[in-house]
């Protein structure tokens, strides 16, 4: 059964039940997981659905260059906590949920910027399901005491005092815990392995070098050094997330679903989804 298959089951027995507002299903994954394209698919699938991405929610270049200069020069990359609109996020969803106008934030990753807000596309009228996807949606803090020793050699090089991790781990803590709160029901895409990560980003880059002869697009060493921001977190979700998501949707190393298992501990396909879990 594919992951879409699986979701969309689970969705459509919670659409199945009565609600005062949209059904908020938090979609987390891996670079390279799979999880934008499995959002539109589902999203396509439901009538007065929305996909929205974390990635839509990322700072302004300038606004990032100033965490930069300010706070440490690795918050100039887009993708850790500390890098995103947090408070666009939490009223974007908020008034999804109610059903009320809204324009759905874009952001552009070929200039590195936001789209201006008069382009944001219009929400469709009384949404009824809302997919949120991103690398880090629903991740938790680690312990301050986790924090200590570098994870890889960009900690260890570039950020030797912990200051860069400290502070995406106080922004994780904070506002990020606001923002993921309304999440009804998180789905986790389990990646096999930290190196099956790197390969499937790695693999992603290659395939656009032979689509566009090169330009603009990064070696594998480029490719290994950019996603060394997102390892920490990365590796951190993959061994804590599984007790606390719903449900959690172990892939193997072709993507392919290897186990589905509910956060009871369970193996299942279609965990009751009727109502939101204590």
């Amino acid at each position: 059964m594919s992951p879409e298959a699986i979701l969309i089951e689970q969705i459509e027995h919670a659409l199945g039940a009565p609600r005062d507002r949209a059904l908020l299903v938090g979609l987390c994954g891996a670079q390279g997981s799979g999880k934008s394209t499995l959002a539109a698919a589902i999203a396509s699938r439901f009538a007065g659905s929305v996909a929205l991405s974390l990635d839509d929610l990322y700072l302004t270049r300038a606004a990032r260059q100033r965490l930069a200069i300010n706070v440490h020069p690795l918050l100039a990359t887009r993708g850790v906590p500390g890098t995103h609109d947090v408070d666009l996020g939490i009223a974007t969803l908020e008034r999804l949920a109610r059903g009320l106008p809204v324009s759905l934030p874009r952001f552009n990753k070929a200039t590195d910027d936001q789209v201006d807000p008069r382009l944001w596309p219009a929400a469709p009228e009384r949404v009824r399901l809302v997919i949120f996807e991103g690398w880090c949606v629903g991740a938790r803090p680690q312990p301050d005491a986790a924090l200590a020793t570098p994870v890889n050699e960009l900690e260890r090089t570039h950020d030797p005092s912990g200051r860069w991790r400290r502070y995406v781990n106080a922004a994780l803590a904070g506002g990020y815990q606001r923002l993921f709160a309304p999440i009804d029901h998180l789905v986790l895409l389990r990646a096999p392995s930290w190196a099956r990560v790197l390969a499937w980003r790695q693999e992603q880059e290659a395939a656009l070098r032979r689509a566009s002869a090169g330009a603009g697009v990064m070696t594998d060493a480029e490719v290994a050094r950019f996603v060394s921001h997102y390892e920490r977190l990365t590796r951190t979700i993959m061994d804590h997330m599984p007790a606390y998501a719903h449900t959690t949707i172990q892939l193997d190393d072709d993507r392919a679903v290897a186990k589905i298992t509910a956060r009871n501990g369970r193996e299942t396909v279609a965990p009751p989804w009727s109502r939101k879990s204590e």
